[in-house]
């Protein structure tokens, strides 16, 4: 953990995993100091702490909510309760890290180099282990509201609770291993690659998916229309559909400029533009972290379930403070 310059608030940019790639690449590769001539967006260390801590406390009612309501026991709460979890990652190694930065700035913390780097490589598993299994949960949400419209007769039979449990196991230890080989490997361009392809990968597996869903829904509740005389509410499994498309725009917003970021690493690394938007890393963060803090808001607003139980865990938790 680099704090000479306490100023740049890095989650990423540390001595290993993508740390090494952005201060490597963006500052070593370039052979040069930042350009004078680039706009740097200036972020305080108190508003990644604040949103951070904000974006924990959401996640963890939802986590608390789907656990304690048996009405949300079902495969796709399940899913998005492990969304959940990922978003969890970032804001707790945010939270993490800009205590540990504080704490160091204001001289109440020393700190030996053996224990910030074992604090890095901690915080960065979970960084990567957050963005690689929030794209495997998004896609397998996808696939579970693929089958919910298209295999409606059989989607019990075919996805079963142990057969969840056991795809949430599998994403997670997928992940957790995968980021684990991507730090120990981290000065090679092969795991940028990895990441960014593995990124397009989940866009375009979700938008074949989205696309084939919401065109046959179209066509079947236009037959409905025109044998019925009437039009229908839209079923709950296409309410799914569109909650989980809202999670994926979102998600693509809020992490798109980071993984724009790693194609720039590997395209134009001494390209004076490009050093220009490595500039400006810190803002590509708080994206980041507000992908965590918009996550919950958007499952609460499109799930009337799940918002009457964050309602009651909110009342009860303001009851027994007063």
């Amino acid at each position: 953990m680099d704090f000479s310059n306490s100023s740049q608030h890095n989650i990423f940019m540390h001595h290993d995993y993508l740390g090494d790639f952005l201060q490597d690449n963006d500052t070593n590769s370039s052979g040069a100091e930042p350009n004078s001539g680039c706009f740097q967006i200036q972020i305080p260390q108190e508003l990644f702490l604040s949103l951070g801590l904000i974006s924990l406390v959401e996640n963890i009612l939802v986590i608390v909510a789907i656990i304690k309501n048996r009405n949300l026991h079902s495969p796709m709460y399940y899913f998005i309760c492990c969304l959940a979890v990922s978003d969890m990652l970032v804001s707790v190694s945010n939270v993490v890290e800009t205590i540990v930065m504080l704490l160091h700035d204001h001289g109440l913390l020393d700190v030996q180099p053996g224990m910030l780097r074992h604090l890095d490589n901690v915080i960065d598993v979970m960084i990567c282990s957050s963005v690689v299994s929030s794209l495997s949960f998004l896609s397998t949400i996808a696939a579970d509201r693929y089958v919910t419209i298209f295999y409606a007769l059989r989607y019990h039979s075919i996805m079963t609770t142990q057969r969840a449990v056991g795809i949430i196991a599998a994403v997670w230890l997928a992940s957790v291993t995968s980021s684990i080989f991507f730090i120990v490997y981290h000065t090679d361009n092969a795991v940028i690659v990895c990441l960014v392809t593995f990124f397009c990968s989940s866009l375009v597996f979700n938008a074949v998916l989205y696309l084939h869903m919401f065109l046959l829904a179209h066509i079947h509740s236009r037959s409905i229309a025109v044998n019925f005389r009437n039009k229908r509410r839209p079923s709950t499994s296409m309410k799914g559909a569109i909650t989980l498309t809202i999670l994926l725009g979102v998600f693509i917003v809020c992490w798109g400029p980071f993984f724009l970021h790693l194609i720039l690493i590997l395209t134009c690394p001494t390209s004076p533009l490009c050093n220009c938007f490595f500039l400006n890393f810190n803002l590509f963060l708080i994206l980041i972290i507000c992908n965590s803090l918009i996550d919950p808001l958007i499952y609460a607003y499109r799930s009337q379930e799940l918002r009457k139980t964050l309602q009651e865990l909110l009342m009860c938790s303001w009851y027994f403070s007063v």
